[in-house]
C-alpha cells in the first residue's frame, strides 16, 4: 500500500494542513464550539423563563391554605418576586363555577395558573392544575415538593411524630454509587466519567463531521481546478486517494491529541482539584485507546467523504451522497446517549461490536464500565474489517470519479463503477 508515491502525497497534505492557519484556527475554535455548544444547552435547559409567574392556591379547608401560605412564602422563587401566590378556600363542589369566573384571567396575563387541591389530596395526593397552557410543566415542578411537605404534615398532624420524625418522613432517598472492580478497591464514584463518556462522543462526532466534509471539499477543489489530473500523472488513483487519506487522518488524530491534553493532565498530574463527585476514574489506557479507535474511524470516514467529494462537483450536488455518510455517525451518536443512563443496555452493547457504530459507542462504554480487552479487541477487528470491505469499492468510485465531470452521475452508474474490474 505505502511506497515512496503514496509518501510524496502524504508529505504534501501534511505540509498543507498541518502547517496551514486553518489547521492552528480549528484546533483553537473546535473546543470552544464545542464547550459553547455545552454552555448553551445547559443555559437553554436550565432556563426556564417563568419570570412574573402568578399562580392561584386553592384548598378545600382554612387550615391547609394557611399551611400553605405558611411554606410557600419563605421559598426563594416567592422571597424575590419570580413567582406571586395568592391563595383561597374553595370547595371541591364549587370549583368548576370558581375556575368558569376565573376564566378571563387566566386568557389573559392576570393570572397563569390555578392549583387546587382536594381533601382527598391527604389520601391519594392526586392536585389539579388550571391555566391556558397545561403543558407548562415547570409551575407543578416546583411546587411538588413544598406541596407534598404541606400534604405530609397534615396527613401526619395527628399521629403525634417529632419534628424529627416529620423531618425524615420529607426526606428523599440518596443514593451513593461505589465502582467494584477486580483490579482496584471499592471506591465512591461520581459523575466524571458519565460526564467523559459524552465529552468523547462528542468530541468524535465534531471532528469526524467536520474534517470529513473537510476532506470532501478537498477532492471537489482539486478535482474542479484540474490539479487531480497533474497529480495523477504522477501517481496512481490509489496511491493518491492513500495518501489524501492517510494525511487528513493524521492531522485530525494529531488534534485530537491536542484537545485530550487537558485530560491528560487531570487523571496524570495533582495541578487539579475536583470535586468528589466530579472526580474521573480513567487511565492512560483509556486515552490511548480512544485515539487509536479515533485513527480508524478518521481512516473510514474520511475515505466515505473522500469517495463522495469524487462522485460530485460541489457540495450542492454531493448532499444526496453525503447524508448517508452523516447517518452512519449520527444514529451511533444519538445511541451512545443512552450509555448515560445505561451502559448495559441491549442496544448498546449491540451496536458497541457492529461496523461503524462501534467506534461511537465503544470508547462511551469503556469509559463507564470495566471491559474485558477481548471485546477492545472485538470492536477494533471489526474496525480493521470495515477498512478492508470498503476501501477496494471506494477506490473504484474514486478513480472512475476523480476524472469525471459534467452531467451529475445517478446512482446506477456509481455502482457500476465499483464493478469494474482494474
Amino acid at each position: 500500500m505505502f511506497n515512496h508515491r503514496v509518501l510524496a502525497v502524504l508529505k504534501r497534505e501534511l505540509r498543507e494542513k498541518l502547517m496551514s492557519k486553518s489547521f492552528i484556527l480549528m484546533t483553537i475554535l473546535i473546543p470552544v464550539f464545542m464547550f459553547g455548544i455545552i454552555g448553551v444547552q445547559t443555559l437553554v435547559m436550565s432556563y426556564e423563563g417563568d419570570s412574573n409567574t402568578k399562580v392561584e392556591v386553592i384548598t378545600e379547608s382554612p387550615k391547609l391554605t394557611q399551611k400553605c401560605q405558611l411554606y410557600f412564602d419563605d421559598l426563594d422563587f416567592v422571597k424575590d418576586g419570580t413567582y406571586k401566590i395568592t391563595y383561597n378556600t374553595v370547595a371541591a363542589s364549587d370549583i368548576r363555577n370558581y375556575i368558569d369566573n376565573k376564566k378571563q384571567d387566566l386568557m389573559g396575563d392576570k393570572l397563569t395558573g390555578i392549583i387546587f387541591i382536594p381533601e382527598k389530596a391527604l389520601e391519594n395526593k392526586k392536585l389539579e392544575y388550571y391555566s391556558n397552557t397545561p403543558s407548562n410543566r415547570t409551575i407543578p415542578q416546583k411546587l411538588d415538593g413544598p406541596v407534598n411537605k404541606v400534604l405530609l404534615d397534615e396527613y401526619f398532624s395527628n399521629k403525634n411524630l417529632s419534628e424529627n420524625e416529620l423531618q425524615f418522613a420529607r426526606m428523599g432517598i440518596d443514593f451513593s454509587s461505589f465502582k467494584v472492580s477486580e483490579k482496584n478497591e471499592i471506591e465512591e464514584q461520581g459523575f466524571g466519567n458519565t460526564i467523559l463518556a459524552y465529552l468523547f462522543s462528542f468530541m468524535l462526532y465534531i471532528s469526524l463531521l467536520f474534517s470529513g466534509q473537510m476532506t470532501m471539499q478537498s477532492v471537489q477543489e482539486e478535482k474542479n481546478s484540474k490539479i487531480v489530473e497533474v497529480l495523477l500523472s504522477s501517481v496512481s488513483s490509489k496511491e493518491l486517494m492513500t495518501g489524501k487519506i492517510f494525511g487528513s487522518t493524521i492531522t485530525s488524530t494529531f488534534q485530537m491529541a491536542i484537545w485530550l491534553l487537558p485530560v491528560l493532565a487531570i487523571i496524570s498530574t495533582t495541578w487539579f482539584v475536583l470535586p468528589p463527585e466530579f472526580v474521573v476514574d480513567i487511565t492512560v489506557g483509556h486515552l490511548i485507546y480512544f485515539l487509536i479507535n479515533f485513527f480508524l474511524a478518521v481512516i473510514i470516514f474520511h475515505g466515505l467523504f473522500a469517495t463522495v467529494g469524487a462522485i460530485f462537483e460541489n457540495s450542492q450536488e454531493a448532499q444526496s451522497g453525503m447524508w448517508p455518510v452523516m447517518l452512519l455517525i449520527m444514529i451511533p451518536f444519538f445511541i451512545s446517549f443512552s450509555i448515560l443512563r445505561n451502559p448495559n443496555n441491549p442496544m448498546a452493547v449491540v451496536s458497541s461490536y457492529l461496523p461503524f457504530a462501534t467506534l461511537m459507542v465503544m470508547p462511551g462504554r469503556y469509559t463507564v464500565v470495566d471491559l474485558p480487552l477481548w471485546q477492545l479487541f472485538v470492536s477494533g477487528f471489526v474496525n480493521v474489517a470495515t477498512i478492508a470491505a470498503i476501501f477496494p469499492l471506494a477506490g473504484k468510485i474514486y478513480r472512475v470519479g476523480i476524472l469525471r465531470t459534467g452531467k451529475k452521475p445517478s446512482w446506477s452508474e456509481v455502482i457500476k463503477w465499483m464493478k469494474y474490474k482494474y
